[in-house]
């Protein structure tokens, strides 16, 4: 007799398949939990506790490493790109990391105070950045500039000079060890991912891929011979297009060629007196002379001479054709204002790098104006004055003769001792660095101009001598 198969049940049998894979599932989610992620998918664990958090890297560091902690500096960009931007000074928080420098809106401690997020911040990448200290790129004292291989350009200030120079120091010292290749290591750190409390290590592979070559931006630091030297699309070249330029750039003449040719100009605002004057081959700069003759010819009875302002963008024309042209006529109409004329001659002195009151003799005078007896005071001036280097004492005689001129029409053109005094103290005279009272520097200033206005003839001796 043969057996009968049992009879199995439609729904015993759909329950033993669900039943296997059900268990199928588990073991293969269980074993998929025993194996690490890979490291372009590994998640960072949540952690709702943001007090908690902890966004330390393996050792311990906290991204690129602060070198300087931050401080309100003057900021000004004036290149993105190699293309030149308007210059715009704004107060900005400044902090210096190991391989860059950060510009914040203000500080973290100033954000929270006002309820506002903390702003994300603009970085320079200091990798092959050049820092230097510039008297031409800012009327500002205490100026160094900051330019990146990519063309941007940034310019720092702060009105007290130890400040600036500790940042100048810093930033010269973090750009070098960069350039040394004692950044790498840092900024290899920071590319770490972050995580709470543990590191995942990716398993090695039995063929590990190779790694991505870095982009590194040494490309941006060649010269342009290196790169028309070596480009691999030399073949290419068919028109000899790079060969002409290559030739182009090295007979390119030097800038002192340019220069004796008379193609490129030497300024006159802004440029030290003693290179102008050696320049010119005189004593007393020529469009110093120019100014006090044209004032004198027609302006010694206007109405607050040297204390009215002329209008500035007619004063900062003329300024652009003295740096540019030769000969010059004041007497054109365009010129019919006589105080723009003085305020040009005004902003010629205020501009200098180092004013006519030398900086080494600034203490020496104020010292001089300390004197109470009045004799001692005007001997102790005069001595001073004939230490000065020639083309300052003989633009000092020119300027002072002309103001006592200016004087002597006080009572239609309404300028006293005092007043010439108040517009030439600041202008002939400054200390070199900002550590003590400023208001006191400025009474101090004043006195010395004004005592030198009074004593002109005992000091400088007759006109014509």
């Amino acid at each position: 007799m043969q057996k009968q198969p049992a009879m199995v049940l439609p729904g015993a049998v759909q329950m033993r398949i669900k039943s296997s894979q059900s268990n199928t599932g588990e073991r293969l989610s269980q074993t998929k939990s025993m194996v690490l992620p890979e490291p372009d998918t590994l998640q960072k664990p949540i952690n709702r506790h943001r007090r908690n958090q902890s966004q330390h890297n393996i050792d311990g560091s906290i991204g690129p490493q602060t070198v300087l902690k931050g401080e309100y500096l003057n900021k000004a960009k004036i290149a993105e790109g190699g293309k030149k931007l308007r210059k715009n000074w704004t107060s900005t928080w400044v902090v210096l990391c190991s391989n860059q420098l950060l510009f914040y809106k203000e500080s973290k401690q100033e954000a929270v105070a006002n309820l506002k997020p903390g702003g994300k911040a603009d970085g320079v990448d200091l990798c092959g950045a050049v820092i230097e200290w510039t008297t031409e790129k800012s009327s500002r004292k205490n100026v160094i500039q900051i330019t990146t291989p990519t063309g941007h350009e940034f310019l720092l200030q702060a009105d007290h000079f130890p400040t600036i120079c500790k940042w100048h120091d810093a930033i010269k010292k973090a750009v070098d060890s960069l350039s040394s290749g004692a950044g790498g290591q840092s900024s290899g750190r920071a590319a770490l991912h972050r995580s709470n409390s543990t590191e995942c290590v990716p398993r090695p592979t039995c063929e590990p891929s190779k790694p991505k070559p870095k982009e590194t931006k040494s490309e941006n630091r060649r010269s342009i011979m290196f790169k028309l030297n070596y480009s691999a699309s030399d073949s290419a070249d068919k028109n000899g297009v790079k060969n002409r330029l290559k030739k182009f750039i090295s007979r390119r003449p030097s800038m002192k060629t340019l220069q004796e040719k008379g193609l490129i100009k030497d300024r006159v605002f802004g440029c030290h007196m003693l290179t102008l004057c050696e320049r010119e081959k005189t004593t007393v700069p020529r469009f110093v002379k120019l100014c006090v003759e044209e004032v004198e010819k027609r302006g010694l009875e206007a109405d607050g001479i040297y204390r009215v302002s002329g209008n500035l963008a007619i004063i900062q024309k003329l300024r652009f054709l003295v740096d540019q042209e030769e000969e010059l006529d004041l007497g054109d109409s365009q010129w019919e204002d006589i105080h723009v004329i003085t305020g040009a001659l005004k902003m010629f002195f205020r501009e200098l790098p180092e004013p006519l009151f030398p900086f080494r003799f600034f203490d020496l005078f104020v010292e001089a104006i300390k004197i109470r007896e009045a004799t001692q005071k005007v001997q102790a001036m005069k001595k001073l004055i004939h230490q000065l280097p020639k083309p300052n004492h003989n633009t000092m005689k020119l300027l002072f003769n002309h103001l006592r001129r200016v004087l002597t029409k006080s009572k239609k053109n309404l300028m006293s001792t005092q007043g010439i005094s108040i517009v030439f103290g600041p202008t002939l005279m400054w200390p070199e660095f900002e550590l003590g009272n400023m208001e006191v520097n400025m009474v101090y200033q004043n006195q010395i101009v004004e005592s030198i206005l009074i004593g002109c003839v005992e000091i400088f001796g007759p006109e014509g001598k």
